[in-house]
């Protein structure tokens, strides 16, 4: 986009405010029934492959904390040496394999997103790992995806594409009909999360709940910081 001078945010989680006015405006032009879409970094896969460097720093008695993710194929680079993640403002720089241009990118707190997209009548409907979402729908979109399906088969290919998830939120429409749905029975692995429910009923009756308490318990499935691969999941 650069290259053809046209002016793009892709900095937009580098704070809160940033965020909160891009959610804005997105559910400002959508229209009811709507969905906004796109791929952000997953931080969980970026995030754990640091944690591991700085694990390893340690484990060898170094004093300095490293400030990058290095593989054959991309060098991800840290503006801080740090080892807590910060909600926002988390910067980084990735510079793939041969190539000289360095790509500028900020960390994607996943529950914040969240809060932020709902807080702006935003309905969150699913984050995905880029690689699981090409697995799940690379037949319907074969087609699509010409000569490029080849690269994200390849290992090499894959390696890059987990470092972005795909995210899918909607504007609610209040004159659809909601689906029709089959009442469910008690399920016993609920338990948590209606127990969690009801805790903050209380403490909102209380009035002592804040935004950041409404999130839901991190999904051990998913990871505390956004879906990632399997294998890489905090």
């Amino acid at each position: 986009m650069q290259e053809k001078g046209i002016q793009a945010d892709i900095l937009c989680f580098e704070s809160e405010e940033h965020a909160q006015k891009l959610l804005n405006n997105v559910s400002s032009l959508l229209k009811p029934g709507g969905y906004f879409v796109g791929i952000i970094p997953d931080s969980s896969t970026i995030w754990t492959k640091y944690q591991k460097n700085v694990e390893a720093s340690h484990n060898k008695g170094l004093k300095t904390v490293p400030n990058s993710i290095r593989s054959e194929n991309y060098v991800i680079t840290f503006e801080i040496e740090e080892e807590k993640f910060p909600f926002f403002g988390k910067k980084y720089q990735l510079k793939f394999a041969n190539e000289s241009m360095l790509e500028n990118h900020c960390l994607v707190h996943f529950p914040s997103f969240m809060r932020l997209a709902r807080e702006a009548g935003l309905e969150y409907v699913e984050i995905q790992n880029l690689t699981e979402f090409y697995d799940d729908n690379r037949t319907q979109f074969a087609p699509l995806l010409g000569g490029y399906g080849a690269s994200l088969v390849d290992p090499r290919g894959k390696l890059v594409a987990r470092l972005y998830s795909t995210f899918v939120f909607q504007k609610p429409d209040p004159d659809a009909m909601p689906p029709i749905v089959t009442p469910e029975l008690h399920d016993p692995e609920n338990a948590q999360e209606e127990e969690w429910l009801w805790t903050q009923q209380a403490s909102m009756d209380d009035g002592r709940v804040s935004r950041t308490d409404m999130l839901p318990p991190a999904d051990n499935e998913k990871g505390i910081l956004g879906p990632g691969p399997a294998d890489m999941r905090l």
